[in-house]
């Protein structure tokens, strides 16, 4: 890989984001780069509804709570990493693609697991990001425990035990 000059993360919070910040400050102390975290939030109900009733004071909050978010990811686990935070208001894919703009940059980002009606429901950031940023975009899949916890826990005890004629329905 060529050089880089330094190393994106998009952090929200979840377990995928939480392993993409694991492994980006991995990168960072390998490759001795700045890291920057972005968490990216849009208003609830999105730009559009907060712009038909503006209100300082609840924007005021919402990105207090994207700064709050931010630094939990912090507290879950990572130690002996400079980073410097950024908390910007848009959706995360473009606000990442934005963000991670040079040529020697590294996106980081997390991949997680969902459901057919949750991808749907919802714009995956991580294909957003393959698609147009214009630095290499390292997507980091879920760990193993992660994976796991995703399945409902009914599916984990039909997999795990097998049916047989004296065992009763689970």
């Amino acid at each position: 890989m060529p050089t880089v000059r330094r190393i994106i993360v998009g952090v929200h919070g979840s377990l995928g984001s939480l392993q993409a910040l694991r492994f980006a400050a991995d990168e960072t102390r390998q490759r001795n780069v700045p890291l920057l975290a972005v968490a990216a939030w849009i208003p609830p109900g999105g730009d559009l509804a907060e712009r038909r009733h503006s209100s300082p004071y609840l924007r005021k909050i919402w990105r207090e709570a994207a700064w709050e978010g931010l630094w939990a990811a912090f507290d879950a686990g990572l130690g002996g990493v400079r980073v410097e935070t950024q908390a910007i208001r848009g959706e995360p894919g473009p606000v990442l693609v934005e963000v991670a703009n040079q040529p020697d940059d590294l996106l980081i980002i997390g991949t997680g697991r969902r459901a057919g009606f949750g991808r749907m429901m919802r714009k995956s950031v991580s294909r957003y990001c393959l698609a147009h940023a214009h630095c290499p975009v390292l997507a980091v899949p879920p760990s193993a425990l992660m994976d796991e916890m995703s399945r409902p826990l009914h599916s984990w005890r039909v997999r795990r035990h097998q049916l047989t004629p004296d065992t009763p329905d689970v």
